[in-house]
């Protein structure tokens, strides 16, 4: 299994990609990241993948630990999310509520067009 290293300058749209690419091959993926910031653009690029998932009727859940790592001889502690999919009927019902308000709240998100195409 190959490990899905995040840095804090790494896209979390493309992160996100690749988080989606490995789940949709394997159902499993591992996310790795070391630092406040890359922690953080893992997390988003967790959160940005299950919105890709979702489009295809694919659920994961995310499960946050600690791990340690050599960097060049030096151990330093990173934050790895497990990543796996699970069918909806083994989420619980509030987690189900909280993505029902979701889905809902996309779909009455109203679209602004841009300035220049109001002109037109």
């Amino acid at each position: 299994m190959e490990v899905i290293k995040v840095s804090a300058r790494s896209r979390s749209t493309a992160v996100a990609g690749a988080i989606a690419g490995v789940i949709r091959e394997q159902g499993y993926a591992e996310v790795q990241a070391i630092g406040a910031s890359a922690v953080n653009q893992a997390i988003k690029a967790t959160a940005i993948a299950r919105g890709y998932l979702q489009e295809d009727g694919v659920n994961i859940v995310c499960i946050p630990v600690f791990t340690e790592v050599d960097i060049h001889g030096l151990e330093r502690t990173a934050v790895k999310l497990v990543v796996w999919t699970v069918p909806l009927d083994v989420l619980p019902e509030r987690l189900l509520a909280l993505f029902a308000a979701e889905k809902e709240a996309r779909e009455t998100t109203v679209h602004h067009p841009p300035a220049d195409e109001l002109e037109s």
